[in-house]
C-alpha cells in the first residue's frame, strides 16, 4: 500500500507542476491527492500501525480484543488528528496574515509606492522597485507583493518589454526578501513552525545570501534595459468624495499591519503560544482600526474600492487550500514510511547537505517550490543535541540543512517561472512564455543562486560559532 500512496502523491506532484500546461488547478490536485492518500492509508492501516505505532496501539487497546473498528478509531483520533492540528495551525496563520494584507490593500495603504517609483531614470526606478519589494516581502507573502508590484509597474510603464524585465526583477526580489525571515514565505514558515529553526538565527544566517541572490540578477537585468524608461502619464486621484482615506489614516493602518506581522515571532517566543494566535491578534487590531477609520463610509454605505482586494481574497483561498493539500500529502507519506526510506537513501547516496539542497533547488524550478521544500523539511527530524558527526550536526535546531533547504528551494525555484507562485503571476500579468524567461532571465537567476550559496558557505564557515549561541 505504501507504493500505491507514493504513486498517487508523485502523480499529484506532476499535475501540480504542469498546471500552466494542463490548466488544472493545483490546489484541487493537492487536496484530492492528500485525501486519497489518507483513504488508502486507512484501508491498510493495520500494517502501518504494526510497523510504526505498535506500542501506542497496545496502550490504546488497554486489554480489549483487537477489531477493525478499533484500528480505524486509533488512526482517526491518535494519528490523523495530530496532523490535522498542525495543518490547521498553519492554515489559520496564513488566513490571518493574508487577511491583514487584504485590509491594507482595500484601504490603499500602498498607494505611496507608485509615487515613489515614478522615475524615468532606469537605474533609479529599477533599484527602488527591487528594494521596495524586498522590504515588503519580509512579512508579506510572495504572491501578494508580486501582484501589487506588477500592477504598479503596469500603471507606470507602457513598454511591455521593459515591464517584463522589471517584473522579473520583482519576483526575484519578492522571493529573496521572503526567504530570509520566518514569516516572509510559506517555505520558511514551514521550517519555523516545525521548530527546526529560531527566528533570529534564521534571519541572521540567510540575510546576506538573500541580498546577494537579489542584487546579482538585478544588476544583470539592468544591463538589458535602456537608460530612460517609457513612463505613462500619471493618473490624478479623484477627491470629490470622502471615500479615500487621508494619508495619516493609511499610515496608521500600515504601521500596525506591517509591524504587527514583525511582532509575531516575538509573540511566540514570549508566550510560547502558536504563531497563528499572534497573527489573529494582529488581525483583530488591524480590523478594528479599519472599522473605526471607515466608520463614515460604513454608515453612509459608500462603496469601497475593493476590486484588487477581492482578487487577492480569491488567491488567498487558493494558496491556503493548496498548502493544506500538500500537508496532507506529506503527512501520509510520513506515516506510510516513504519519507524514512527516502531519507535513508539520501544519507547513503548523497550524504552532503550542499549537494542535496542544490539538487532540490534545481528540481523545484520544474516542480513547485512549496511542494519540494515541504517534502525536504519533513525528510529529517530535528536532532535534539549536537553529535560528533559533522553531517548529522546539520540537522540540529538552527542547523545548516534547514537554512540551505529554504534558500536553495526558494531561489532555485526561480530558474523557471513555473517553479513559484510569483513566477506564474508574472507569466499571467505580462503574457510571458516559458521560452522567453528561460532565454533571458534563467541564467541571471542561476548566477545569483550560485553566489548566494557560496556566500552562505563563507558566512557559515567564519561566523557559525559566534551565532550558534543565538537561540531566540
Amino acid at each position: 500500500m505504501t507504493i500505491a500512496i507514493v504513486i498517487v502523491v508523485l502523480l499529484g506532484y506532476i499535475f501540480m507542476a504542469s498546471e500552466h500546461f494542463t490548466h488544472v488547478n493545483k490546489a484541487l490536485v493537492a487536496m484530492f491527492c492528500g485525501t486519497v492518500g489518507w483513504i488508502l492509508y486507512m484501508s491498510s492501516g493495520t500494517s502501518f500501525i504494526d510497523a510504526m505505532h505498535r506500542s501506542e496501539f497496545l496502550e490504546f487497546l488497554n486489554g480489549r480484543e483487537y477489531t477493525l473498528r478499533l484500528s480505524k478509531e486509533f488512526i482517526a483520533n491518535h494519528i490523523f488528528l495530530r496532523y490535522v492540528g498542525q495543518v490547521g495551525s498553519l492554515a489559520l496563520y496564513l488566513l490571518a496574515t493574508m487577511s491583514i494584507v487584504v485590509v491594507l490593500v482595500n484601504n490603499e495603504c500602498f498607494s505611496f509606492v507608485e509615487k515613489l517609483l515614478r522615475k524615468r531614470n532606469t537605474t533609479q526606478m529599477l533599484w527602488l522597485t527591487v528594494l521596495t519589494t524586498f522590504v515588503f516581502s519580509t512579512c508579506i507573502d510572495d504572491l501578494t507583493i508580486t501582484v501589487l508590484m506588477l500592477m504598479i509597474i503596469r500603471k507606470l510603464l507602457r513598454n511591455q518589454k521593459q515591464r517584463r524585465y522589471i517584473g522579473a526583477a520583482v519576483i526575484i526580489a519578492a522571493t529573496c526578501g521572503g526567504c530570509w525571515t520566518v514569516i516572509g514565505d510559506i517555505t520558511s514558515l514551514i521550517v519555523w513552525t516545525k521548530e527546526s529553526v529560531t527566528a533570529t538565527n534564521f534571519s541572521l544566517s540567510l540575510f546576506l545570501p538573500a541580498v546577494v541572490a537579489m542584487v546579482v540578477p538585478t544588476f544583470l537585468i539592468r544591463r538589458q534595459l535602456p537608460d530612460r524608461l517609457d513612463l505613462d502619464r500619471p493618473a490624478y486621484d479623484f477627491r470629490g468624495d470622502d471615500s479615500v482615506l487621508e494619508w495619516w489614516q493609511k499610515c496608521i493602518l500600515l504601521f500596525f499591519g506591517f509591524f504587527g506581522l514583525w511582532f509575531i515571532p516575538s509573540f511566540h517566543r514570549i508566550t510560547l503560544l502558536p504563531p497563528f494566535l499572534g497573527a489573529l491578534c494582529v488581525l483583530g487590531v488591524v480590523w478594528m482600526l479599519n472599522e473605526i477609520i471607515n466608520i463614515k463610509r460604513i454608515r453612509t454605505e459608500q462603496p469601497q474600492q475593493v476590486g484588487l482586494g477581492r482578487s487577492l481574497q480569491y488567491e488567498v483561498l487558493q494558496v491556503i487550500m493548496y498548502v493544506v493539500g500538500l500537508c496532507l500529502c506529506v503527512d501520509v507519506m510520513i506515516e506510510a514510511g516513504a519519507m524514512q526510506i527516502a531519507s535513508e537513501w539520501c544519507d547513503a547516496h548523497i550524504h552532503n547537505i550542499y549537494a542535496f539542497s542544490v539538487m532540490m533547488g534545481a528540481v523545484s524550478s520544474v516542480l513547485d517550490t512549496i511542494a519540494l521544500v515541504m517534502a525536504g523539511v519533513h525528510l529529517y527530524d530535528v536532532n535534539p543535541e549536537m553529535l560528533a558527526d559533522v553531517y548529522q550536526n546539520s540537522f540540529v535546531e538552527d542547523g545548516q540543512y534547514w537554512h540551505l533547504i529554504s534558500l536553495s528551494g526558494s531561489v532555485g525555484g526561480l530558474l523557471l517561472p513555473i517553479g513559484s507562485v510569483a513566477g506564474l503571476a508574472l507569466m499571467r500579468a505580462e503574457d510571458i512564455n516559458l521560452w522567453w524567461y528561460a532565454r533571458r532571465i534563467s541564467l541571471f537567476v542561476l548566477v545569483g543562486w550560485v553566489c548566494s550559496v557560496t556566500t552562505y558557505f563563507l558566512v557559515d564557515f567564519f561566523l557559525r560559532d559566534g551565532w550558534s549561541s543565538i537561540n531566540y
